[in-house]
């Protein structure tokens, strides 16, 4: 009876400690890629330290790197998410290119900041993914943003009307395929090349992953903005897959 007992008594604990060891989620990492062969943004340094902040703060841990040798199959196959930080020209060749097609493929997640649309001109699959390429930007000045959807994180704590001071891109190459949350209204500011319907941010499903793109983050102010900041967040989480949208 008491060897019985006993038995019950280690399944009982052999189960708790599986049902204990399936409720411990590893922490969902993140690699942000800031290399650039064009324009080099002084805001890199300052975005780095933002995201990984945000990732002690919200419970995702963060890669940081300048070298394309990273974009390889089995090392992508670590991250959530991709984020290229303010990237510009052409950051990847051909090999690499197709690595990070194929992260994607597998539902892997690509998030760009300001420049990421600055980039890989030569490369038509990445534009359909990014959304759009950068065409020109006026000097930088205030402008008034207009949120368009609130139903995503990256938005819902936006006011209707965002004020900001920053560098506003013109785009050309849109893809009219992704969904838009941010819109700028050119009659604010001086030097709009895409008229009444000028997105700024947007995401979309793409080839069975994801992708978000936010033109903000030129300046090394946005880094300790706290609306920005979880602006910021709000996309990270999408990308990494801690929100669907609602039917």
């Amino acid at each position: 009876m008491k060897t019985f007992t006993a038995f019950i008594a280690l399944l009982l604990l052999a189960g708790t400690l599986s049902v204990q060891a399936k409720g411990k989620h590893k922490a969902k990492k993140v690699l942000v890629f800031s290399k650039t062969k064009g324009f080099r943004h002084d805001c890199i340094p300052a975005a780095k330290l933002a995201i990984m902040q945000l990732g002690k703060e919200n419970g995702f841990e963060v890669d940081t790197t300048e070298d394309a040798s990273a974009f390889t199959t089995a090392n992508l196959k670590k991250y959530a998410a991709v984020i290229f930080s303010c990237t510009t020209g052409d950051v990847l060749d051909d090999a690499q290119q197709a690595a990070f097609e194929n992260y994607i493929h597998k539902g892997g997640a690509w998030m760009g900041i300001h420049a990421a649309t600055d980039t890989e001109y030569d490369w038509p699959w990445y534009n359909k993914l990014a959304g759009a390429w950068f065409l020109s930007h006026p000097h930088q000045q205030q402008a008034t943003l207009r949120v368009v959807d609130h139903n995503h994180p990256a938005t819902k704590d936006l006011p209707d009307e965002w004020i900001r001071k920053d560098e506003w891109y013109n785009f050309k190459n849109l893809n009219p395929d992704v969904h838009v949350l941010i819109k700028i209204d050119e009659s604010t500011y001086e030097g709009g090349k895409n008229g009444d319907n000028h997105p700024m941010c947007w995401y979309h499903d793409f080839e069975g992953g994801r992708a978000f793109y936010t033109e903000m983050g030129h300046i090394k102010e946005s880094y300790q903005d706290p609306v920005y900041l979880k602006h910021l967040l709000g996309g990270i989480q999408y990308a990494i897959g801690n929100w669907k949208p609602k039917n």
